[in-house]
């Protein structure tokens, strides 16, 4: 067993959002166990993410209740479940932004530096006076630091980041200027130029028009294809269905977690509505799994 994770969190950006993701040296550490509801058994692969017995919570109130399981190395997962299920405050502990009231997260190999988080928009500034050019460089600021200009060479990539997601003649455009659909394109742009091993979206598809889901569900793939870790929060249960062969059902609790159809049984939505509706939100920390 090797030492607890660093709790230093993600860096921020000039809009005062946490948009600049964590490189730093630090690693969630230490080896895990998986159990607890229906779980796809995973082997001892680097580059998988565990959650052993995970407890997350404001103020000892937990919102995510003993969780257990793990994420395979380039696994594409939707995380579902109903409205206050703990769906967001997974990721958020997932990121290290939140700390557990119990059990770990365990990073395997050498991808907790190399994660890319993408939180809803609801929670990201847009009246910052910068360019879409300039939110989607930041991207880069692992090769460039944080003062450094774009050399000629990091600017076509800068381009062609752009233009894979239809701003190509975006770049010189105000971010308040964008709308929801251009503004989501844009981030997606820059969660390009990360080169991130593992990416996690809270609801990135809410509130946009079908043809830039569409064209972002397209840019997801191409990254799940090149081997990367796709963890995203989802409502639209037919989209997960058709795009994303493996699901986590939450409610608070662990409800399922497997292959798509397996999880998202008649059953289990029940199941899943009933645990939401019956949860106490002043319920104290249970000691269940408890050493």
């Amino acid at each position: 067993m090797v030492a607890p994770p660093s709790r230093r969190g993600l860096r921020r950006d000039s809009f005062g959002q946490r948009w600049l993701n964590h490189h730093d040296k630090n690693a969630f550490a230490g080896a895990s166990s998986v159990g607890g509801g229906m779980i796809t058994p995973l082997g001892e692969i680097a580059g998988s993410i565990f959650l052993h017995d995970l407890t997350l919570g404001y103020e000892r109130h937990p919102a995510v209740h003993h969780l257990s399981g793990g994420f395979a190395a380039g696994s594409l997962t939707a995380v579902v479940g109903p409205n206050g299920a703990g769906k967001s405050t997974l990721l958020k502990g997932m990121m290290g932004l939140l700390r557990p009231l119990a059990g770990r997260v365990d990073w395997r190999g050498t991808i907790a530096r190399h994660a890319a988080y993408l939180p809803q928009q609801a929670e990201l500034e847009r009246d910052f006076p910068i360019t879409v050019e300039g939110v989607v460089s930041l991207g880069l600021w692992h090769q460039l630091g944080l003062w450094r200009p774009l050399t000629a060479s990091l600017r076509k990539q800068v381009q062609e980041a752009l233009a894979t997601v239809g701003l190509a003649s975006f770049a010189k455009r105000e971010v308040s200027s964008l709308s929801g659909g251009q503004f989501q394109r844009m981030l997606f742009a820059r969660m390009i130029l990360q080169g991130a091993s593992v990416i996690l979206l809270d609801e990135p598809f809410t509130a946009i028009d079908h043809r830039t889901i569409e064209d972002l569900l397209a840019v997801m793939d191409r990254l799940h294809r090149e081997g990367r870790t796709v963890v995203a929060v989802l409502h639209d249960l037919d989209l997960v269905r058709h795009r994303f062969p493996q699901t986590l059902l939450l409610a608070r609790e662990l409800v399922a977690w497997g292959p798509t159809a397996d999880v998202l049984t008649t059953n289990n939505l029940k199941r899943a509505q009933a645990l939401q509706e019956a949860w106490d939100e002043q319920a104290p920390v249970c000691a269940r799994g408890a050493a």
